[in-house]
């Protein structure tokens, strides 16, 4: 019996993938975490998260995987209460490529520092997860939503464990509904724990059920599973690289995300003009030592 051709060429354009990846470093670099806009993020490359997360998993450690955006960034301002989940985070992405613009710009980026998201790593994550017949659970979404996206996943990695649970309980700490869902990953074990509820909701909730979650690399990953079950439509990464993936999203989405893009980033203006001032002064302090 033969390969189909879907899955020839799938299978050929995983092994292209593979051997065209850049070799990461062994080990974090010195001076890996900067602050960016008032926040502390990581220079990374998306294989390099992955890279973490096996040495994370291997030795069963809880970490926590989160991600800085503009959104995120607007939301801090509003919600107290993230700026602990941040400090707690093991490592922060930088899921905004005007983010990396603006980082160049103040002359933190280096060749190591590059936009990093679930749809940026995901079929190196998923490929890996089934070599090592990893156990992963997905929070958030809606019920058919979720477990379409479950069974598509596991069809094409049938050595990966995958459940999933919706986001339509009452997340409050302490409630029937929230012990019943604890209770579920505590059950499960996962290696890898996916919450995708959206912020803050999702980052909070990690924050508030931390000590009760068992030992796994826990990410916030917004609609990952909406983009696999194909209720989202992923824009093309070349538009990812270049800057405009937001402009995509809101042309699909002008009711949800107009405020976001739009009228949000402007709340961040002082952050803006207090990183580009202590730039300056660093290079003009430069100049003159």
């Amino acid at each position: 019996m033969t390969d189909s051709p879907s899955l020839s060429y799938r299978n050929s354009l995983t092994e292209r993938r593979r051997r065209a990846r850049t070799p990461f470093r062994a080990a974090r670099r010195e001076r890996e975490r900067v602050r960016l806009l008032g926040q502390a993020v990581d220079l990374v490359r998306p294989e390099e998260v992955l890279h973490h997360v096996e040495a994370w998993v291997e030795a069963r450690r809880k970490v926590i995987i989160a991600n800085h955006n503009l959104n995120s960034l607007a939301l801090m301002q509003k919600e107290p209460r993230l700026a602990r989940f941040y400090a707690r985070a093991d490592l922060v992405e930088v899921d905004s490529t005007p983010l990396i613009h603006f980082a160049k710009l103040l002359g933190l980026q280096g060749k190591a520092f590059h936009r990093c998201t679930y749809l940026d790593w995901r079929d190196h994550f998923w490929s890996l997860v089934d070599r090592k017949g990893w156990r992963v659970m997905y929070i958030g979404g809606a019920p058919d939503v979720v477990e379409r996206a479950r069974g598509r996943l596991a069809s094409e990695y049938p050595g990966a464990d995958i459940r999933a649970r919706d986001g339509f309980f009452v997340a409050t700490p302490g409630s029937r509904d929230n012990t019943v869902v604890v209770n579920e990953v505590k059950a499960f074990d996962p290696h890898i724990l996916f919450v995708g509820m959206g912020m803050p909701r999702q980052e909070l909730w990690i924050l508030d059920n931390l000590d009760a979650l068992p030992d796994c690399a826990i990410f916030s990953v917004g609609a990952a599973f909406d983009y696999e079950a194909g209720e989202q439509r992923a824009a093309p990464r070349w538009m990812g690289r270049m800057g405009v993936e937001w402009l995509f999203r809101l042309v699909h989405d002008p009711k949800r995300l107009a405020r976001r893009y739009l009228i949000e980033p402007w709340s961040l203006s002082h952050l803006i003009v207090a990183d580009l001032w202590t730039a300056l002064r660093a290079k003009r302090l430069g100049r003159t030592a």
